[in-house]
């Protein structure tokens, strides 16, 4: 193992990336967009062949869409594909692993970043719903080890999240934030491990009563989509539930828990949990096919990718605007 001070300053972090599936190539291409050289590894060359690939997909795309400061060439030339997890890690600030969402899989990487990685490396795991302290028990470097799961696309979703073990120091979590807040992403930091962090723990209730009142006969699969995107979703585009709620009474969540606390605590008490059996999610995926032809999924998710990327830009413009009312009204 070699010797390293950690960053430097989060500008200048070299980057590796462990697994170059869809997380991975969408964290390489956070991290050389943001100017920082990335060494990729997969223990699978075709899937490294195939992720490069992508990552060029994906810059002539963004380029396309104009949201690129430097040319799609400048930053793919930031990553690098290597042929070991070591030659990844070995010069690495801080490394993303990418790999399958297994804990044997994450204890196996983590040993191997433990022994490659320089000593004051950040050891980060994308993983979405496995808590760090579980894989990175007894290593050398456990304190460097914490968890920091993307959204998907990564590139087009900037929340992060920054789930600590109980033995992961402060340094590694500031450092991490630090590094995160740089390169364009929306760092949340959480104050205690738990499964599946907040993300996952949230969208999981929301689909969980989404199958719930499709299965029970509620409303068809489109019809409660279109709750969700023609309503929920517009204010959860700027605004999370806990400021919604805040804002649902004039005198704030305290007056809106007494309007609305009841009426939620009998849904709470008329919600019931349906278990997702293959003949039901068959079901499913019938009406959704119905819908969304399997064939033009891939479409769709290029489409999908194409609307956020344009949301990503409305966003940016509005914030832009709204720091320049308030510097008016100073």
């Amino acid at each position: 193992m070699t010797e390293s001070a950690g960053f430097r300053d989060v500008e200048h972090a070299r980057i590796g990336v462990i697994g170059a599936g869809l997380i991975g190539r969408g964290w390489s291409t956070v991290f050389a967009r943001a100017g920082h050289p990335v060494a990729i590894y997969d223990d699978d060359p075709g899937a490294l062949e195939r992720g490069l690939a992508a990552i060029d997909g994906i810059l002539g795309e963004l380029e396309r869409a104009g949201v690129l400061s430097e040319p799609a060439a400048v930053i793919r030339a930031r990553i690098t594909a290597v042929d070991s997890l070591e030659a990844a890690a070995a010069e690495a600030d801080y490394v993303q692993e990418c790999a399958a969402e297994l804990l044997e899989v994450k204890k196996t990487v983590f040993a191997a970043l433990n022994a490659s990685a320089p000593k004051g490396a950040v050891l980060a795991s994308s993983t979405s719903m496995i808590p760090a302290s579980t894989f990175s028990a007894g290593l050398s470097a456990a304190d460097r080890c914490v968890v920091v799961h993307p959204a998907h696309p990564v590139h087009l979703m900037p929340v992060v999240e920054i789930s600590p073990s109980p033995w992961t120091s402060a340094a590694t979590v500031e450092r991490t934030r630090a590094l995160q807040a740089s390169v364009g992403q929306s760092p949340v930091v959480l104050r205690r491990e738990i499964q599946g962090f907040i993300l996952n723990r949230l969208q999981g209730a929301v689909l969980r009563e989404a199958v719930s009142l499709w299965a029970n006969g509620y409303a068809s699969a489109d019809d409660i989509d279109r709750t969700v995107r023609d309503g929920l979703g517009l204010r959860w585009s700027f605004m999370g539930p806990l400021e919604t709620f805040d804002l649902a009474a004039p005198g704030g969540i305290a007056d809106s828990a007494r309007r609305y606390g009841p009426g939620f605590a009998g849904i709470a008490a008329t919600s019931t949990e349906v278990e997702w059996t293959p003949e039901l999610m068959a079901r499913l995926e019938a009406e959704r096919a119905a819908i969304q032809p399997r064939e033009t999924l891939a479409e769709r998710g290029r489409w999908r990718d194409r609307r956020l990327t344009g949301l990503l830009v409305h966003k940016r413009a509005a914030a832009e605007r709204d720091r320049a009312d308030a510097t008016d009204h100073e």
